[in-house]
């Protein structure tokens, strides 16, 4: 049988939101205008007891002190969405440190992206919904329109998004499971014991920034050895934001799809999301994937108000 995976409850206003550091750590001004943001938005911000710590010149605290305010926000019920203040690097080493069972237990919205992929597809595959979207030094430098969606998708507006087509996008028509984020992070524990049950279809989402086409090819590879593609029903390629180009393609997407000629799947180019441009997307969420010449459609299957995103692509 096909394991559920479920969405956390919506935001009321007047709820609470904490604001914690699972890698990187990011100044106390930062997370106080992240906190004034969410406030805003009719919500009471918590801030995590080790948030401001620092260890390693880099990272919020130690492993133990950052994965201790994981399950303190998880565990206190008048908490009922979590948003990472930045990613950076760390958060793997939090995934030995929380278990399945405190997802499961205490479902709750979880916001990030780039390392904090790591927790999002932990969470999915313990079976709850996340967030890949905006982060808190993102709220407090006012990033929009992503910000205010954001807000919107936490408070139950589910967004179909219309994107227009991509010279390299392959036509096609997919469902699934959405799964996936920031490459690097996401290739470090596919298909580990943290991987999404073995009969669920996925469309895959990718992201990446800061590496060169070499790095990105053999991450990829990784991910194709780790991964039974035969479940992947689609794949959507976000940003690449600073990348060294030292392979002779003219970008990463043409790169990769030469390298997916043997797969007959829809895939989508140019969708906004990454490091720098972060259209929010539901992890873990069931999705449909539809790619023509003219536009690519993403659509989620979750109770709520649907309302159309028209969204500019990302072209490279």
């Amino acid at each position: 049988m096909t394991k559920t995976i479920v969405p956390p409850p919506f935001l009321i206003p007047g709820d609470k939101v904490a604001l914690v550091s699972p890698a990187y750590r990011v100044d106390e001004a930062v997370i106080a205008e992240a906190a004034a943001v969410i406030e805003s938005w009719g919500l009471q911000p918590v801030i995590g007891p080790h948030t401001n710590c620092l260890n390693a010149d880099v990272y919020a605290g130690t492993a133990d002190e950052r994965a201790a305010d994981i399950m303190w926000a998880l565990q206190d019920d008048t908490i009922k969405a979590i948003i990472c203040t930045r990613g950076g690097y760390g958060s793997i080493h939090l995934l030995n440190r929380i278990s399945r069972e405190s997802y499961r237990r205490h479902p709750k919205w979880l916001v990030g992206h780039g390392d904090i992929t790591t927790l999002l597809y932990t969470e999915a595959g313990a079976g709850v919904m996340s967030l890949h979207g905006p982060m808190a030094f993102q709220l407090a430098d006012n990033l929009e329109p992503c910000s205010t969606l954001m807000r919107n998708m936490l408070f139950g507006m589910v967004p179909l998004f219309k994107v227009p087509g991509n010279p390299c996008n392959q036509c096609g028509h997919g469902e699934g499971i959405l799964i996936g984020g920031n490459l690097s992070s996401y290739s470090a524990i596919a298909g580990t014991k943290f991987n999404l049950p073995e009969d669920q279809d996925i469309i895959l989402f990718l992201e990446e920034m800061e590496e060169s086409l070499h790095d990105i090819d053999r991450l990829f590879y990784m991910l194709r050895l780790q991964l039974d593609f035969s479940r992947v029903k689609g794949i959507i390629f976000g940003t690449f934001s600073s990348i060294r180009f030292d392979i002779q393609y003219d970008s990463v997407e043409q790169m990769l799809i030469a390298h997916l000629n043997d797969l007959d799947i829809p895939i989508a180019c140019g969708l906004p999301f990454g490091a720098n441009s972060c259209m929010p997307l539901y992890v873990g969420a069931t999705c449909t994937l539809d790619v023509t010449p003219e536009e690519t459609t993403l659509s989620f299957d979750v109770m709520g108000d649907v309302q159309v995103i028209e969204v500019a692509s990302d072209a490279q």
